[in-house]
């Protein structure tokens, strides 16, 4: 097995006896079977449904905000449009996985209105999110919130430092890395002969916008410290099991239940309506390599207080090693004293 770097120093007291970065004993082809037939079906009329649903929802917001037109109404609209566009994305990423329709043009239609409708780069995100999905949790191949080698963390300046990992900057970031992609990657999500994309897929990418959010806690902010790989520790498998997943209370069903994300990372073809279903049937055979979402109240009040957490603890990975743990630069948000 790879080295691995200061796992001693983050996985908690309780857990010692279980370490999440040993290959695990069981195979894909195990947890496949445990999840029964149906939730592989995808039924296009339910996933129209759920289009039409938001649609309509949607539509009765705007029209809400047109009647009362008042300053005191538009922040409560703000909020529970921004609620239903993530929600619209969500069906938009379910046709860019193919898990809406067995129909690839239906899925290209419905996608790319979708996100087109919230300015969201359907194909060129949804080629990008391929990549992510393929290399989850590869620290020199991962697409999407990858960390960053120690190396290259030390070269940013303070100021690209602190606005990277203090909220709420990130939450606004996410047009730089359509331009630019994450720091020690190359490329653009708006050039069609970027490194991101195949010759024959070039044609997809002139319909490109932005997209500014994403879903960070997927992938951080864990009590326990999660495993990264390099080179022959990684395998997908052990890499969708460093994904998490999230229970956002009442918004499991406003945003089709994508907090089921690690049956999702491991089997992206499941449509989201048997997401709950198969992660329920798949966890006896995961074991303690499922870690189980912390309930919520109604609004995921304490997902706030993880995220806060993670940008303040999870910063760099070490430059060696073939599984890493995020470690913490103790110097960042440390007061700055002034010599007199």
């Amino acid at each position: 097995m790879g080295s691995t770097n200061g796992f001693s120093n983050w996985v908690d007291a309780h857990e010692a006896d279980f370490d999440p970065s040993l290959p695990p004993p069981f195979k894909m082809a195990e947890i496949r079977s445990a999840i029964p037939n149906h939730c592989w079906v995808k039924d296009p009329w339910r996933s129209l449904s759920y289009v039409a649903r938001d649609v309509v929802v949607v539509a009765g917001l705007v029209a809400m905000a047109v009647y009362f037109n008042s300053w005191l109404f538009w922040p409560v609209y703000w909020a529970a449009q921004g609620t239903m566009f993530w929600a619209l994305f969500v069906l938009g990423h379910d046709c860019g996985h193919g898990s809406f329709s067995d129909n690839s043009l239906l899925n290209s239609v419905v996608g790319h209105v979708l996100h087109s409708s919230i300015l969201v780069p359907y194909h060129g995100w949804r080629i990008s999110h391929r990549s992510h999905h393929n290399n989850h949790g590869n620290v020199e191949k991962d697409e999407t919130w990858v960390p960053l080698p120690e190396k290259l963390y030390r070269k940013l300046d303070y100021s690209t430092k602190f606005l990277r990992y203090k909220i709420p900057f990130p939450m606004f970031a996410y047009p730089m890395y359509l331009w630019y992609r994450s720091p020690g990657k190359t490329g653009s999500h708006f050039n069609p002969y970027s490194d991101l994309f195949r010759p024959n897929e070039r044609k997809q990418i002139i319909f490109v916008m932005w997209l500014d959010f994403v879903t960070y806690l997927h992938h951080h902010g864990h009590e326990n410290k999660l495993p990264w790989y390099r080179g022959k520790e990684w395998s997908y498998l052990r890499g969708g099991l460093t994904t998490v997943d999230r229970d956002y209370g009442w918004f499991n069903n406003i945003h089709h239940d994508i907090g089921t994300h690690v049956i999702h990372h491991l089997f992206p073809q499941i449509p989201h309506y048997h997401l709950i279903e198969a992660t329920r049937a798949a966890k006896p055979v995961l074991g303690k390599y499922y870690r189980e979402a912390q309930k919520s109240g109604p609004v995921p009040i304490h997902l706030l207080k993880e995220l806060v957490k993670s940008m303040k603890e999870d910063h760099y990975v070490s430059d060696n090693g073939d599984v890493v743990y995020y470690q913490t630069d103790s110097k960042l948000f440390a007061p700055i004293i002034k010599d007199d």
